[in-house]
């Protein structure tokens, strides 16, 4: 049986890898196995920023990817522990009874939820944040080209 709260907190922890993805759907799952590609490249983006400065253009392209990616996996793990027990278990488990144990709310689901909130809304803000000010610097340093 496939449990709410271990799925939240794969979603949450390991949901960049792909980890819950694999838990619920298997090792087939196409999604899973492409969901490391915008995370391999967000931090290969944050090493090109060490390496070569702020203002490396690929840089500011590349770690948003990161940040969409970890929002978008802690978006998820909310979805999946605000699931009804019904719901849940008519999903991914449904042989078990509608109201069987593995989808039922508890305590650590809640605490999966409010991590994930939390990390989620300052992941995205800050990658939303980030690539504006990498594209407004760039459009006045355009500008400021254009104008000499």
């Amino acid at each position: 049986m496939k449990n709410k709260t271990l799925a939240a907190w794969l979603t949450f922890l390991g949901g960049p890898l792909g980890l819950h993805r694999f838990y619920l759907f298997g090792l087939s799952d196409l999604v899973g196995w492409l969901l490391p590609l915008p995370t391999g490249l967000g931090v290969y983006g944050i090493q090109r920023a060490l390496a070569f400065g702020q203002d490396d253009a690929l840089s500011w392209i590349l770690i948003p990817m990161l940040g969409f990616t970890v929002a978008g996996c802690a978006l998820n793990a909310i979805i999946y522990g605000l699931k009804t027990p019904e719901k849940w278990n008519a999903q991914f488990n449904p042989e078990a009874d509608p109201e069987a144990s593995a989808g039922a709310t508890q305590w650590p689901t809640i605490g999966a939820i409010v991590l994930s909130l939390l990390m989620g809304t300052t992941v995205l803000m800050s990658s939303i944040v980030f690539s504006f000010q990498r594209y407004f610097e760039y459009q006045v340093e355009q500008a400021r080209l254009i104008s000499q």
